[in-house]
């Protein structure tokens, strides 16, 4: 007994000798972060200027190159093979995982034996004169297959024929216009409008609500087409036989749509294509402005006698519209219905046949395990299919993702681990609106409202040649102004200053503040479900145009054949440092937000966006003030919240300042507020008749997919509210999303306050 009680004293003698030096350690080891913390500020800075300084020219250039040779359409083999491709390197550059990820999404096609045109048919039915069923194929490339002729991906099949209309860009107050000011009804019309200032698939929504039986789209040369610069291969300007292609579908945020809200998984129920979400039930074509002349200027006699054809110079009948109408094309621009024609009558007849099929496509996702935090993660996805070559949309931004990744590897190599995990993400069928990050985004959604720290998007590097552009979230503002002081302006005659002063000196000639612009997130990418489904942080940069001088909508040669890595290396950026710019700058923003003691994020310019926004949207409403007053409608509410805001998000960051940074707890509660803020803008029952868009702050417009607006739900209640037929309806509406939107800001602002 008494050998048996030694033994017991003994082993709890070890047990206590144990724990004491157990303690002593933890303690010890927590006791010592203030040199730690410093050396390993000290070690991030050196790494992020070794991974900045990785990024190489000649790297981006072979990037984009190999990655443009062949169409790779969404859903094809080529895009399968680049998808494979895209792992083995990634596998090759040292990340810690990779794996592609399949989903079986609505995807669709021109139907390879009926092709989709337009033509021009007389009084017999006899077609006198047909638009082109491809684009000239440009120089280098006569030998490839698999280009895709151009067509609108979803249109409906159908031969509609009737009268063209020529209704301008499409735009909602365009339509207005044709039938309040103009008296012209499109009901059972074929409009034709010009692609250009709004998403094209809200351009087929606005002409199906107007009653129209279809819709053509073309490119007008005011729109894509640069002063002083000549068609491509000359130049970068689009040929009149270019044509963009584009999806039209009207998603809101659903993704698949069959599987709406859903990951288009083999077990996932699937609605009937009846029931899918967001198709037009119209046919609808693009054209080159080529084909847009004869359609808007020329009728045609056909001889029948003497079996010949022949024009006749003869603009479309209807009225002469505004200026602002016209574009420049050597045409009147008049608005319909119809030719103008005293013995013979001429229609348009649309020949569509394009088929919508289930179709595989493939993610592929790559992680660097984060070393502290592993269950954070800061996410750099674009996306990797392209209607043609994708020269510009998307390679030059896959091509930079590529560089980043393997800048990324050489630092892994040095001996570099970020603290939180970065997620690197090859998007497919983004051109068929948003899919593939669409679909990771719902699979994973439980997981990133979770963990997720921001997301940045690489969609195209460089859409003109002039300076940075910049959209995020306010929150991202001062980290974006910070980095880019870090980064070289890529211009000649600039060397040696920053890229921010370079930024600045080119654009900020809108902005309220002595810095360069950084606007709203719009959509028509794939940042979409992650910021304004989820409420996760998220930015993007890119190379764009001086919007001062150069007026033409997007890039010239946007979705079409003539987006090839020629137009980048002999006229975008030659030298590829612009690429490289880019690169470093969302490089920069992942390894700062992945490898930051505390989360770079900022309230205090959310609080002053906040501010802003809510002073505009009240003097958007203040043009009624009669209405205002009538039916009691007042922003004070969202006034008190945002001021509540301000102060709790000063109060937090001078908290900040006291932060014991050698304590965990403390950090990880700070760096949970400041990722989880943005959730709080979330509102789980969605925009009204927009589920899918949750964010209370920020939307992309009703009327334009592709602008961002600030406070939706009220700018929708708003819009055009002075020809409701319901005056006092429409103000309650008004009144509710005031509430929303004062509610949702008073509660992110109880988020930033100490934990109780």
């Amino acid at each position: 007994m008494k050998r048996e009680s030694r033994l017991i004293c003994w082993i709890w003698w070890v047990l206590i000798v144990t724990a004491l030096f157990l303690m002593g350690f933890i303690i010890g080891w927590f006791a010592k972060p203030t040199q730690m913390n410093t050396e390993n500020e000290k070690a991030s800075s050196q790494y992020l200027r070794e991974f900045l300084d990785e990024m190489k020219t000649d790297q981006i250039r072979e990037h984009l190159r190999k990655f443009t040779r062949l169409p790779h359409l969404a859903g094809t083999e080529q895009n399968l093979k680049y998808a494979e491709q895209i792992k083995g390197e990634w596998q090759q550059f040292g990340l810690d995982s990779v794996e592609m990820v399949p989903y079986d999404v609505l995807l669709s096609y021109p139907n390879e034996s009926r092709p989709n045109y337009i033509s021009i048919v007389d009084q017999r039915g006899h077609e006198i004169y047909n638009t082109s069923l491809a684009e000239p194929i440009p120089p280098g490339y006569e030998d490839i297959s698999n280009i895709v002729p151009p067509y609108s991906a979803y249109s409906a099949k159908g031969q509609p024929q009737g009268e063209l209309v020529y209704v301008n860009y499409g735009r909602t107050e365009d339509f207005f216009q044709l039938q309040r000011e103009m008296g012209i009804n499109v009901t059972g019309k074929i409009v034709i409008v010009r692609y250009g200032k709004i998403f094209r698939g809200n351009k087929v929504k606005n002409a199906m609500l107007a009653g129209a039986k279809g819709i053509i789209m073309f490119s007008d040369p005011a729109d894509y087409w640069a002063a002083g610069v000549q068609a491509y291969p000359d130049g970068w300007n689009i040929p009149g036989g270019g044509v963009q292609r584009g999806n039209v579908l009207n998603l809101n945020g659903a993704g698949d749509p069959l599987t709406p809200g859903y990951p288009a998984k083999e077990y996932t129920y699937r609605f009937s294509l009846e029931d899918a979400v967001g198709l037009p039930n119209i046919p609808v074509h693009p054209i080159g402005f080529h084909d847009a002349i004869h359609l808007l200027k020329y009728g045609f006699i056909n001889d029948i006698a003497n079996s010949t054809l022949f024009a006749m110079s003869r603009n479309m009948g209807g009225q002469i519209p505004p200026d602002s109408w016209k574009g420049a094309l050597n045409v009147s621009y008049r608005t319909g219905p119809g030719f103008v024609d005293d013995h013979r009558t001429q229609s348009v007849r649309m020949n569509i046949h394009s088929d919508n099929k289930v179709t595989r496509i493939y993610n592929v996702i790559g992680k660097i395990r984060g070393a502290l935090e592993p269950d954070r993660y800061v996410i750099l996805g674009g996306h990797r299919d392209a209607w043609v070559f994708g020269g510009i949309d998307p390679m030059s931004g896959a091509a930079v993702v590529h560089e980043t990744v393997r800048s990324a590897g050489k630092l892994l190599g040095k001996g570099w681990r970020p603290r939180r995990t970065i997620v690197f993400a090859s998007w497919d069928a983004e051109e068929f609106g948003l899919l593939g990050s669409t679909e990771w985004a719902e699979d994973n959604a439980k997981l990133l409202q979770e963990r997720a720290v921001a997301y940045i998007n690489a969609d195209s590097a460089i859409e003109g040649m002039y300076t940075l552009r910049v959209d995020c979230t306010p929150s991202l503002h001062t980290l974006v102004y910070d980095l880019t002081k870090q980064v070289v302006s890529p211009e000649d005659g600039e060397e040696g200053i920053s890229l921010y002063e370079s930024w600045h000196r080119r654009d900020n000639w809108t902005s309220d503040r002595d810095a360069p612009r950084i606007s709203k997130l719009g959509s028509g990418s794939d940042f979409e479900a992650y910021f304004i489904r989820l409420g996760i942080a998220a930015g993007r940069a890119r190379y764009t145009k001086n919007k001062k001088t150069e007026r033409y909508s997007s890039y010239p040669v946007y979705h079409s054949v003539y987006e090839t890595f020629e137009i980048v290396e002999k006229f975008y950026d030659p030298s590829f440092k612009r690429l490289r710019t880019v690169a470093q700058v969302r490089g920069g923003l992942i390894f700062l937000l992945a490898d930051s003691l505390l989360l770079p994020l900022d309230a205090n310019e959310y609080a002053d966006s906040l501010r802003k926004y809510a002073e505009r949207i009240a003097q958007l409403a203040q043009r009624n003030p009669e209405q205002m007053e009538t039916y009691q409608v007042s922003f004070d509410p969202l006034f008190s919240a945002v001021q509540n805001f301000s102060v709790a998000a000063r109060d937090f960051h001078e908290r900040l300042q006291t932060l014991n940074r050698e304590d965990p707890l403390q950090v990880r509660i700070i760096n949970d507020q400041l990722m989880y803020l943005e959730r709080a803008f979330i509102d789980p029952l969605g925009l009204p008749g927009r589920p899918f868009y949750r964010h209370v702050i920020f939307a992309p417009s009703s009327h334009n997919k592709y602008a961002g607006e600030s406070f939706p739900g009220i700018y929708d209640a708003l819009f055009d509210i002075e020809h409701s037929a319901d005056q006092e309806k429409a103000w309650q509406e008004v009144k509710r999303q005031i509430s929303i939107a004062a509610f949702t800001v008073q509660a992110a602002a109880m988020t930033l306050t100490t934990p109780a």
